[in-house]
């Protein structure tokens, strides 16, 4: 199996509101997010890739006009975790190319969630 990946970047706030108030992620809070999407094949193109690498770029302009400095809480109709990200992003990306295995976000350096069906 062939795999890569490539890496997104993008800030944005979010609430986790439905937590109890003295839980840190109740409070209006803000990251700087990493998604990486991971896609995978069998065999290669005739190019010799599992996809070019440029073929991704819409998931930057997805990320950069939808998510990017932009409150979470206003643009997903369920809770704006890390989790939850992870699967908006793989089906995002599913939709659009066959490929695509797993997706994984970082709200910190030291933490990371990850959607693999």
């Amino acid at each position: 199996m062939f795999r890569i990946t490539k890496e997104f970047h993008f800030s944005a706030s979010h609430q986790l509101s439905h937590l109890p108030s003295d839980h840190q992620c109740a409070r209006l809070h803000g990251h700087n997010y990493i998604v990486v999407v991971e896609l995978a094949a069998h065999s290669l193109n005739t190019d010799g890739f599992v996809r070019d690498y440029h073929e991704l770029k819409p998931l930057k302009s997805y990320i950069d006009d939808t998510f990017d400095h932009h409150h979470l809480d206003d643009i997903l109709d369920i809770p704006s975790t890390a989790e939850n990200l992870a699967r908006h992003f793989y089906d995002w990306c599913k939709a659009r190319w066959p490929e695509t295995a797993a997706v994984k976000v970082s709200e910190t350096p030291k933490t990371w969630a990850e959607y693999r069906p």
